[in-house]
């Protein structure tokens, strides 16, 4: 049973015993003692003060002598007006610290066969460019979040939905075929999604050309766009895309899988996958026969020009185009297509979409249609809504080809870690060195990204997110790598990692602080989960990591000369390390075993 838990059951009670009334145990407001006072946890008492008829002082004093009678696991009290902060005895912690030594997951819990499903969203690319580190910010969140789900119980669907159809696409195909002769990644040298981004700033560039031509003859901004040759064959690409026009669709298979190649190479180096993959080119028809299902059943309407709308005014919001006057379906359409699709291939109980808070109001439209539907989780989908990430020099702008490409970036975050770390990797095997650099350079990267509040704005300093000192990914991973280092020449000197401790040690402040913080993992997890917070993981595997590099500056633990302390201090490392690792898993972050 967890300390909070004994505790709360205590406190039970000692309320019972004190004035004769029956309180629920979740009524027991524990939590962690502030640093400034004495003690690990602190009782709420001003709940009882009704009860007790007595002054919150006078009621907390009650209830404290009360546990250090009846409960061994309470060595001490002390109040702080309505509050009862309690010290948690020496032994109670070592026994904390070997449940947690006996877990090779502590904190994760194990999903079980009739679990609930939840299905997560993310990634979303469009297939006429690359994925860039807007993407980015996106694929880290969905696959943090994903394993945070997993790790509360649930199964989970990893789930990709690509945008693979419309006048985007459109564009990278026609310039490829104007000024392409021929280009393949095979004769290039270059990754499919990267050449086929090329095309995609090809198409922009010619554009304006030809716009700054009609204007130049006369013409207004708005009319050289109506006359501009190259976007109205775009368009007419486009038309014969959707009549299924033999040659249409062969160019744009052949580019799509260009593409699908390069963002599989970007997954694969990032550490995410998919287990299940949708295109829009495929979801879009299912969503216009569900939007005219909804019109036959009277929740849509159509208006004279034939287009089909959603009237949401009822719900506070407007009206919703579902359909085009010509029949064609808009991204709504889309999205209500590809929900019906999964709700067929899996039995969903909650849908995460990882999309970026400029939709906002869309995923809450969708949301009331997908209800009105049928389906079961529609009113309640989450839209795990994230703020946009920029550089230190302004925007991203993917027509104009100044978006920072995901895998320049990975490059550039491995050699950096490379170039600071060239002295303590100089003694390594080459191959031992790379590897060092690219698990550093990675995590580096992601934990910048994911270290943040997810609905805020970000700015991406690839300098700053290398620093091996403050809250950083290298800073942590190197704790670790530390406590394998301490662990290995443990081992080294014949001293194996105990399973068993001496109960007669005496613990320092700091020591029980620790296996309290380690303790808490479990609790963090929970409500990471709750809240689809991945920042706090980050942020918790970073106070660890403060805490425990005071500690080691400040305790021996190999040179310890008392053996019973010696053991306690190389299994309360061991288990730091192992949180450590369990934490950053989560996130997506390797931890290396040498620095």
């Amino acid at each position: 049973m967890k300390i909070e838990q004994r505790i709360a059951a205590s406190v039970v009670m000692a309320v019972k015993e004190l004035y004769g009334e029956d309180i629920a145990e979740k009524d027991v407001q524990l939590q962690k003692t502030k640093k400034e006072f004495e003690g690990h946890l602190t009782l709420v008492v001003f709940p009882f003060v009704r009860i007790s008829r007595k002054s919150p002082e006078d009621t907390g004093r009650q209830i404290g002598e009360c546990l250090m009678s009846a409960e061994p696991a309470i060595s001490g009290y002390n109040v702080i007006k309505g509050f009862l902060n309690l010290t948690v005895s020496a032994g109670c912690w070592i026994d904390v610290l070997e449940d947690i030594n006996a877990q090779e997951k502590y904190g994760i819990k194990k999903p079980g066969k009739d679990a609930p499903l939840v299905m997560v969203e993310y990634s979303s690319p469009n297939t006429n460019k690359p994925l860039h580190l807007g993407h980015m910010r996106n694929i880290l969140l969905g696959w943090a979040v994903s394993n945070i789900m997993e790790a509360n119980g649930n199964r989970v669907v990893r789930t990709n939905i690509v945008n693979d159809r419309g006048i985007h696409i459109c564009k990278s195909m026609l310039a490829w075929q104007k000024y392409g002769n021929g280009e393949t990644p095979a004769s290039s040298g270059k990754k499919g999604d990267h050449l086929v981004g090329d095309y995609y700033v090809a198409f922009d560039k010619h554009y304006k050309a030809e716009l700054e031509q009609l204007m130049a003859s006369g013409m207004t901004k708005e009319e050289a766009e109506q006359h501009s040759a190259l976007m109205q064959e775009a368009r007419e690409m486009l038309v014969k895309w959707e009549a299924g026009d033999p040659q249409v669709r062969a160019l744009w298979n052949m580019m799509n899988e260009w593409v699908y190649a390069g963002f599989d190479e970007t997954y694969k180096r990032l550490g995410v996958s998919f287990d299940k993959i949708y295109y829009e080119s495929q979801t879009y028809l299912e969503g216009k026969r569900q939007v005219l299902n909804g019109l036959d059943k009277g929740i849509f309407y159509r208006r004279e020009d034939c287009s089909v709308w959603a009237d949401l005014k009822p719900e506070g919001l407007d009206e919703k185009l579902l359909l085009r006057s010509d029949g064609t379906s808009v991204y709504m359409t889309q999205d209500i297509g590809t929900a019906e699709m999964r709700f067929k291939d899996y039995p969903i109980n909650k849908m995460i979409y990882v999309v970026g808070n400029e939709q906002n109001y869309h995923f809450q439209v969708l949301s009331i249609l997908l209800d009105k539907l049928g389906f079961e989780w529609g009113k309640d989908l989450v839209h795990f809504s994230y703020g946009m990430v920029e550089l230190p020099e302004g925007k991203m702008k993917s027509r104009e080809g100044t978006v920072v490409d995901a895998d320049d970036l990975m490059d550039k975050m491995i050699e950096t870690a490379k170039d600071s770390s060239s002295e303590k990797l100089a003694s390594y095997e080459p191959d031992e060195a790379a590897e060092i650099s690219r698990i550093v350079g990675l995590g580096a990267l992601k934990y910048f990204i994911l270290k943040v509040d997810a609905t805020k704005n970000m700015t991406f300093n690839p300098k700053e997110s290398i620093d091996f000192n403050g809250n950083t990914g290298p800073f942590i991973q190197y704790a670790y790598a530390r406590i394998q280092s301490v662990l290995r020449k443990a081992a080294e000197t014949g001293l194996a990692k105990p399973e068993k401790l001496d109960r007669s040690i005496s613990l320092t402040t700091k020591e029980e602080g620790l296996i309290q913080m380690i303790a808490d993992f479990e609790n963090v997890v929970r409500q990471a989960g709750t809240d689809y917070n991945p920042a706090a993981i980050a942020n918790y595997a970073y106070d660890l990591v403060k805490e425990y590099n005071q500690f080691y500056h400040d305790y021996s633990i190999l040179r310890e000369q008392n053996a019973g302390l010696r053991d306690f201090r190389l299994m309360l490392s061991a288990n730091i390390g192992k949180i450590i690792s369990l934490a950053m898993g989560l996130l997506g972050i390797e931890v290396p075993e040498r620095m």
